[in-house]
């Protein structure tokens, strides 16, 4: 199975977070791939760019996104078969964004930090509530840096369960 991650709009395709996600998702035997949208602002044109990548895939694969990046592999989601969407503080319900309502097939996970002053946990809330997925609300800010240890036993976690 391949983990495809999407990071955000202030970040790289191999920013820290992804890294060690990454470094997890390696060490219990998935393929990794970070998409680089550095030259794309727009969200929507994003999730084109993962939609892209995603039909030359062949096999099982997981959709993992932050900030940004969250709204492009949730919203990318709903137009291909996944194992599965792990998000992290995702940007979702953001004034500018094309899409408001979000509906996929796959299971979700998510991840949002009580702190985070950027993208508000209320937001995730609502998406948990409407879509009945799994949220984990924990210490730290947008970044997720101070909690980084909490996010990889729950991504790792997320994978076991995903992968039966």
């Amino acid at each position: 199975m391949k983990i495809i991650f999407s990071h955000g709009k202030e970040s790289g395709p191999w920013g820290s977070k992804i890294k060690r996600l990454a470094n997890t998702a390696s060490m219990h035997g998935y393929d990794v791939d970070s998409i680089d949208y550095s030259d794309i602002s727009d969200p929507d044109d994003r999730v084109e760019r993962l939609l892209d990548v995603l039909k030359n895939l062949s096999g099982d694969f997981v959709l993992v996104g932050s900030s940004m990046g969250g709204y492009v592999s949730l919203v990318a989601s709903e137009s291909v078969d996944t194992k599965g969407v792990f998000l992290l503080a995702p940007a979702l319900y953001m004034s500018g964004y094309d899409k408001q309502n979000y509906t996929t097939r796959s299971p979700v996970e998510i991840v949002h930090g009580w702190s985070d002053d950027i993208i508000p946990p209320e937001n995730s809330i609502k998406f948990a509530k409407a879509a009945n997925s799994i949220l984990h609300l924990i210490p730290g800010d947008h970044r997720l840096n101070s909690s980084i240890e909490i996010v990889d036993v729950i991504f790792r976690n997320f994978l076991t369960s995903i992968d039966v």
